[in-house]
Order: C-alpha cells, then sequence, then structure tokens
C-alpha cells in the first residue's frame, strides 16, 4: 500500500502564500482552479506495465503537487476494481477501455463511469503455447535470415484450429476481461484470419462468448496466463506486459503478434471515475488529471530517455511486482517474440505522444462496435446512439481544462496537446489494421458492414 500523508490542519488554516512556501509542493493557479474539494483519495489498478501513470504521479510527486494524498491498491481483478469504484471504495482506477462504456450502458454492473483520461496507446500482444508455435511456424512466410515476417496473421492458425477440431478437441484461449481491450483485439485478429471467435446473447442470458466459436476464449487474470498455458488449461492469449515477455522469459510460449500489429496505437487503458465523483469534486477531477497528464508526459519524454527508471519502479512488489529485466523487455522499446528474436518496437508502449492522453469519442465508439459485431449488443443501434454513449462518457472537456491550465503554468508547451480551437473528438479515418478495413469513428454502422464475420444491421441472435 502506498500513502502520503495529509497537509496538518494547521497548514491547512494559512494562506495559499503562506502554505507554498512551508509546502513548497501545492501546484501554482489554485485560485482559477479551486482547491481540491476531496484531498484524500484512493485508487486502484491491475498488476500491469500500463498503469504506470498512476505510479508515476505518486513517485514524482504530481498528486501532491495538485493538493491530494492519494493511496494506491491493487486489485484482485478487473470486476473487483469497477465494483470498488461503483461503490466508492475506490475513488478511481485504471480501468479497461470498454469497462466504462459498458457500465454506463448496462452490460453487466450498470452504473455512470465516466472518463477523463486516456492511460495510453498499444501495449498488448496474443501469445501461444510453444505446441500451438511449433505447428504455426511451417504456415508463416520467412525473411532472409530465417526469421518469421512480420505481422504474423491469424491465417497461420486457422489449420491448427482445425487439427484440433479433427481430433475433437477445443483450441481454448485466454482473455482478461469480456469487455476487455484484450477480448476485442484477440477477436479481430481471429476473425481478419477467418477464425470465428464466437458470439454473446446476453438477451438469452448467454454470457460465454462462445456461440458458433471456432477458438473458445474465456477470461483469465493478467498474472496468471503464463501459468495457465503451462497447465494446458489454455492454448494462447491475449495481454498486456509483462505477461507476454514472461512467456519468453520462461520458455513456456511464444507472442506472435502485438496490438500495435493489429491497429497501429490503438487505445488501451483509461481512467474511470464515476460520474458522480466527477460532479461533486469537480476541481478534484481537474487536479488528478493535471497529475496523469504530467506523469504521462514524463513517461515518453526525451525518447523514453526515463523508461529504466519508470521500470525500476514498476518492478517494486506493490505494483507490477514482475523482474526488471521481463518489464524491461517491452517497456524500454524492444519487444522479444521467439526466444531470441528481440526487435526494436519504439512504440510499443506509449504514454503521452501521438495525442494519447486524449479521450477520443472515436476510441470509445470503436470498442462499441465491437461490442455490437460479437453480440454484447444485442440490437442494431443508430450512429447516432454510438456518439451519444461516447459523449456521455469520454470526457475530452475535463481533460482540455486540465491541459489548458498545464499550459498556463508553463508545465507542458500547447503544441502538444490537441489543437482545442478545432479539436471535435473524433480521429481522421485511421487505416493502420492488419486486414486493412478503414475505420471511421463518424460513421459506426458502415464500419461493422465491411466485416464478413460479425453482425450487422438488423442481426440478432
Amino acid at each position: 500500500m502506498n500513502w502520503k500523508k495529509p497537509l496538518t490542519s494547521t497548514l491547512k488554516s494559512l494562506s495559499l502564500s503562506v502554505a507554498l512556501s512551508c509546502a513548497g509542493t501545492y501546484i501554482a493557479h489554485a485560485e482559477t482552479l479551486g482547491e481540491p474539494e476531496k484531498e484524500e483519495l484512493k485508487f486502484g489498478f491491475i498488476k500491469l506495465t500500463d498503469m504506470a501513470p498512476i505510479a508515476i504521479a505518486y513517485e514524482n510527486g504530481y498528486f501532491e503537487d495538485e493538493g491530494l494524498y492519494v493511496t494506491i491498491e491493487a486489485q484482485a481483478n478487473w470486476k473487483v476494481l469497477l465494483n470498488g469504484v461503483i461503490d466508492g471504495t475506490l475513488d478511481g482506477a485504471h480501468m479497461l477501455a470498454g469497462q466504462p462504456l459498458a457500465a454506463t450502458m448496462g452490460y453487466g454492473t450498470k452504473a455512470h463511469i465516466i472518463t477523463p483520461f486516456s492511460m495510453d496507446l498499444n501495449g498488448n500482444a496474443i501469445t501461444v503455447s510453444n505446441d500451438v508455435w511449433a505447428k504455426m511456424k511451417p504456415n508463416i512466410p520467412k525473411m532472409a535470415d530465417g526469421r518469421p515476417v512480420h505481422p504474423i496473421k491469424a491465417d497461420s492458425l486457422k489449420p491448427v484450429i482445425k487439427s484440433f477440431a479433427d481430433e475433437g478437441k477445443p483450441f481454448k484461449m485466454g482473455m482478461v476481461f469480456p469487455v476487455s481491450t484484450h477480448n476485442y483485439e484477440l477477436r479481430y485478429w481471429l476473425a481478419a484470419g477467418g477464425i470465428h471467435p464466437g458470439f454473446y446473447a446476453p438477451h438469452k442470458g448467454d454470457n460465454s462468448g462462445q456461440i458458433d466459436a471456432q477458438a473458445l476464449l474465456s477470461v483469465t487474470p493478467p498474472p496468471q496466463m503464463p501459468s495457465t498455458m503451462e497447465a494446458g488449461t489454455i492454448n494462447g492469449y491475449c495481454v498486456g506486459e509483462p505477461w507476454n515477455q514472461q512467456a519468453v522469459f520462461k520458455g513456456i510460449g511464444v507472442p506472435v503478434v502485438t496490438d500495435y500489429e493489429i491497429w497501429k496505437n490503438n487505445p488501451e487503458k483509461v481512467f474511470g471515475i464515476s460520474a458522480e465523483f466527477a460532479e461533486k469534486y469537480p476541481n478534484t477531477t481537474i487536479r488528478l488529471t493535471r497529475a496523469l497528464i504530467r506523469a504521462a508526459k514524463w513517461l515518453d519524454e526525451k525518447s523514453n530517455a526515463n523508461r529504466p527508471a519508470a521500470v525500476k519502479i514498476l518492478s517494486q512488489s506493490n505494483y507490477v511486482g514482475a523482474d526488471y529485466d521481463v518489464i524491461a523487455n517491452s517497456m524500454t522499446g524492444t519487444f522479444e517474440y521467439e526466444k531470441g528474436d528481440k526487435r526494436a518496437v519504439p512504440d510499443f508502449n506509449v504514454f503521452f505522444r501521438y495525442n494519447a492522453t486524449y479521450p477520443y469519442y472515436s476510441d470509445a465508439i470503436w470498442y462499441l462496435t465491437q461490442m455490437r459485431r460479437w453480440g454484447q449488443i444485442s440490437d442494431a443501434k443508430s450512429d447516432q446512439w454510438y456518439k451519444d454513449l461516447a459523449a456521455s462518457v469520454y470526457r475530452p472537456d475535463i481533460y482540455q481544462k486540465a491541459a489548458e491550465s498545464l499550459i498556463a503554468d508553463k508545465l507542458i508547451a500547447a503544441n502538444e496537446f490537441p489543437d482545442f480551437k478545432t479539436e471535435t473528438g473524433f480521429k481522421a479515418p485511421q487505416q493502420h489494421f492488419i486486414d486493412d478495413i478503414v475505420y471511421d469513428g463518424n460513421m459506426p454502422n458502415a464500419y461493422l458492414e465491411k466485416f464478413s464475420l460479425g453482425l450487422k444491421k438488423d442481426d440478432k441472435l
């Protein structure tokens, strides 16, 4: 557990100028932003490297600069974490991008959760067991030096799955949560290779996600992925780091594709809070967003020069708790696929550049399209429905207030943020997907029509 002691009541009673001279930490522009309505906060996270902005905001004193005194606690799983934010035992948390969206629309637990801050881009990979990899390799083109050509598509897995079916064996893969980025990325990769990942039918009480599936996907907590695969319970998995690199270090599996190769610079985690919290504590919300933005900036600045220091922090048992070398294998700009096949992937983890911290509506809508594609949204919805739900959850208005105050304080330059005068919250059509299908967040239904596998139009199971 992490803890920083709150200011004493004596300090609180002093004027701002005296408090600044005594404490030396309370950030400028308190008069503009307003003092935090709630100073003592508890944040939750899952043991993954992409929780880094929370750890760095704490360790570098950015929360304290905002007058916030924070406890940070690892959570057992994503469901426990979400419930903590809903019931108020947590004030905010590192969340899967799909969690606030699913909760707000009532898929699973019903609660209005919002995000003012996108935590990172990329950071996941798909790993298969050594046995599966040995069967995939003959189907993969080779470079002159004998190494596989990347990106590796699921086409190379399709005959392996057929061989399992011919022997009467199910092909099983793990992902971390039904509304996780990992679930949708794994499904996207499989479907792009002609492998059906299965449908959900919540209106029929079927939330297995395995209707018509050729590969059976199920939930496994991230830290348990390698051991579960080693035990033979699953044949592969999609997870964030360091649990793909852990398979390489343990010699039990091979990461075959990163999510950067599935969708270049895809949004990954978000920082989630309840809508009630943001309404009740607006100054606190802006201030915690400021601290997280500063942490993300620190993580990416000077061409990732701070990453070794970040890895050292994350390797602590109270954060990720994996070996330094395992975390560094991806966090410092490289990624190891098959043992010894280490390649430069400078953008495997992105925390600030490419406007990574801005909560784009189009990012939210992409996740909603995948929920509809695989049946978690049972009925057809209008384009406006997608946009309205995205706008109720993703809150660039809060982000903008935090960013503009950082610009005013000369902590981050204006040109390092989106141009708020022209920003719409929608990215230009994105082309960098493994199947070359272009995504335009303004037209979600037209996007769904482009896929050969999945629900579209008025389809209903």
